[in-house]
């Protein structure tokens, strides 16, 4: 058994870490904190690129702040992403502002989109991501760094 202690996050690696991610105000988004923590594999689709620049180097115990921008986050918001759709186009279920609801996209997937008006002839929709254009605070705590095995 060889000594993986001292190896660094790196391609190739298994990571299990706890994370937290924050709103510039300090809301929290997601965490790990209250769950056990995130395995995964570094490159793999995890993590966007963005998050997992700053952590590669760190070790097992290591501990990290970083501020990620849109960027490398999640994009900029798009005016382009809010369409306006007809209001009898939605015949499932009613329309509210700020629901999130689940769109065919072209290639026939699911698209996600948050309610952003609605009136009698039609319903905006947003389908940016909830956090385009947000700066976001990505705080790291390592807990394990490994050679990644492949099943």
């Amino acid at each position: 058994m060889s000594d993986i202690q001292g190896l660094s996050i790196d391609e190739g690696m298994e990571i299990t870490l706890h994370f937290t991610l924050k709103l510039e105000d300090g809301t929290q988004v997601d965490s790990t904190r209250d769950k056990a923590p995130a395995t995964f594999q570094l490159g793999d689709g995890n993590l966007p690129p963005g998050f997992e620049q700053p952590i590669k180097g760190m070790s097992a115990g290591e501990s990290g702040s970083f501020a990620i921008t849109p960027e490398h986050a999640f994009g900029q918001h798009n005016p382009q992403n809010i369409q306006v759709i007809k209001r009898e186009d939605f015949t499932s279920e009613d329309p509210e502002e700020g629901m999130v609801m689940s769109f065919a996209d072209a290639a026939g997937g699911e698209l996600p989109g948050v309610i952003k008006s609605v009136d009698d002839e039609r319903v905006e929709v947003d389908f940016n991501h909830p956090l385009a254009g947000r700066t976001l605070t990505f705080e790291v705590e390592v807990i394990e760094v490994k050679p990644a095995t492949t099943h």
